[in-house]
């Protein structure tokens, strides 16, 4: 008898068919990966007869080795690091603004406060970037931030919501009981908890936030993407399209698998912290920062102990 309470063991035919399957999944795959190759490396030809190179010719990739190109790519990137650093310093700074207000236990902050954070969470990032900008002539720059900073504040906010009131109540208790306002409670005691808590969502909308900085192309900011295949684009040629989006793909891939990177140590490292140990070693609550260590570490008490003390008097 299986001892797995989900499902039960797969038998022989049950495994024959699940490899068949995996072989069939396998083999479509390659057959993609073929096909498109194939369609990159073949020749082009024109309505008029003309034949452009394929795209994995060598000669279409040649500008890599030109200084030019990186160093204008280079500005692209740091242009939008930029965007994404500031933007993500406000969001903070806006989100704990919002998780304050929307928990606040009077009804003439809160409502308003919930209509306009759920106003600012299903507003399209790239409508609030264009309103901005032409609402209140901020530039290009300032329109991006501005935009992303409020709309991914507003995320950020719910999250730390969340994370309050997760919290056992016993953490606001403890603080109000030795003499803290409600408010030096919220800020001393809840917070930093709430803000450990949802570190990793936290860091990962930020993660998103990033990548939305190349929305900035729309409103004329020459992010990396403007920069790679609008400026970069004009000066080489519709030749180097391809090319080109190529570089802005890699660049902006491990630019985001670095910071996905950053996330992950830090959800290791908090929650290794985060874990409640017993007595007797064991953890208290799964990985990651959901479990918790700002409760009480108390001991396992045996029945053995129990009746043995019992018993002795």
């Amino acid at each position: 008898m299986s001892t797995n309470v989900l499902y039960d063991a797969p038998g022989p035919k049950s495994r024959r068919t699940s490899r068949i399957i995996s072989v069939v999944g396998v083999v479509l795959v390659l057959a993609l990966v073929a096909y498109v190759a194939y369609l990159l490396g073949r020749p082009r030809v024109s309505a008029n007869g003309a034949v452009t190179a394929s795209v994995l010719d060598p000669s279409r990739w040649d500008i890599l080795l030109d200084r030019n190109l990186w160093r204008n790519i280079g500005r692209g990137w740091l242009a939008t690091v930029q965007a994404a650093a500031v933007a993500s310093v406000l969001a903070v700074a806006i989100g704990v603004l919002f998780s304050f207000l929307r928990t606040a236990r009077t009804a003439w902050v809160r409502v308003p406060t919930t209509i306009v954070l759920e106003f600012f969470r299903g507003m399209p990032v790239l409508l609030m970037m264009l309103f901005i900008l032409l609402v209140f002539s901020t530039g290009a720059f300032w329109a991006v931030v501005a935009a992303l900073a409020v709309y991914n504040g507003a995320l950020i906010g719910e999250a730390l919501r969340s994370g309050i009131a997760s919290l056992p109540r016993g953490q606001r208790e403890a603080g109000l009981a030795i003499g803290l306002s409600p408010v030096q409670t919220r800020f001393a005691i809840e917070f930093p908890q709430a803000f450990r808590q949802m570190l990793p969502i936290i860091l990962a909308q930020l993660v998103v936030l990033l990548k939305d900085t190349s929305l900035g192309y729309i409103v004329g900011y020459v992010e990396l993407t403007r920069q790679g295949l609008n400026r970069l684009g004009t000066s080489y040629g519709s030749t180097y399209t391809f090319t080109l989006f190529a570089v802005v793909l890699v660049v902006y891939l491990i630019t985001n698998l670095l910071f996905s990177y950053v996330v992950r140590v830090v959800d290791r490292r908090t929650g290794r912290r985060g874990v409640v140990r017993t007595k007797g070693g064991g953890g208290l609550g799964g990985p990651g920062l959901l479990a918790r260590a700002g409760r009480p570490n108390i001991p396992a008490t045996t029945g053995a102990a129990g009746g043995g003390g019992g018993g002795g008097r």
